[in-house]
């Protein structure tokens, strides 16, 4: 991968009644770069076929699966790789058992994780909760909103991809790549917006300019 301006994470609850599947098409015709398929709180096997349809979608499109915490839906759907929590299985397993051309991202919140999950191999960090957000009910006090100062060191600290999630909307997005990040991890910024396309292009020329010089 070489591009990571919005990497999408979906959940149907902040879609507004409107159908993960759906979302996703919209956000592919924006210019996304990834999509996780999150969806917390739903039934393993709903989740199942949900991937194997967004699968379906991103595959045609080009744009990386990833999926959360579950690497034997990962398996099950052929998607590109997994996002791992710290509740999550270590890096190293998750490569062991999805093989080196998978895709395996860490959560992280603080220097010393970044630097040890670089070294077990993650490909990628998301690194958050940047602003205060309320997608999250399992952050401690101490990891929430740890703000553009701690994503720098962050981003200095190791040398693959980081994504800044948590709170990223359009209007902050350039200020989270001017911090060092390749990109913006979001949920409620596209899947909650009225026009998903468009709003994940604002997202992407935001990032954009938030990296230029």
């Amino acid at each position: 991968m070489t591009d990571w301006n919005v990497y999408l994470v979906t959940q149907a609850g902040r879609s507004d009644g409107r159908e993960t599947r759906a979302i996703v098409s919209e956000a592919i015709e924006g210019g996304v770069d990834v999509v996780q398929l999150r969806e917390k709180g739903v039934p393993a096997r709903d989740r199942y076929h949900l991937g194997r349809e967004l699968r379906a979608l991103t595959r045609d499109a080009g744009v990386p699966l990833i999926v959360n915490d579950r690497v034997d839906i990962a398996q099950a759907i052929d998607a590109d790789g997994v996002h791992l929590g710290d509740e999550d299985l270590p890096v190293r397993v998750a490569r062991e058992l999805l093989g080196e051309e998978a895709i395996v991202g860490r959560s992280v919140s603080f220097v010393e994780d970044a630097r040890e999950a670089e070294r077990f191999g993650a490909d990628y960090l998301g690194v958050g909760a940047i602003y205060p957000t309320d997608s999250k009910d399992d952050i401690d006090d101490d990891e929430y909103a740890i703000g553009l100062e701690r994503l720098e060191a962050i981003c200095e600290a190791v040398d693959i991809p980081v994504v800044g999630i948590g709170g990223v909307d359009a209007d902050n997005a350039g200020d989270v790549a001017a911090a060092g990040a390749d990109g913006v991890a979001v949920i409620s910024a596209i899947t909650g917006a009225a026009d998903p396309a468009a709003a994940t292009r604002e997202l992407g020329e935001a990032v954009r300019a938030g990296r230029s010089p």
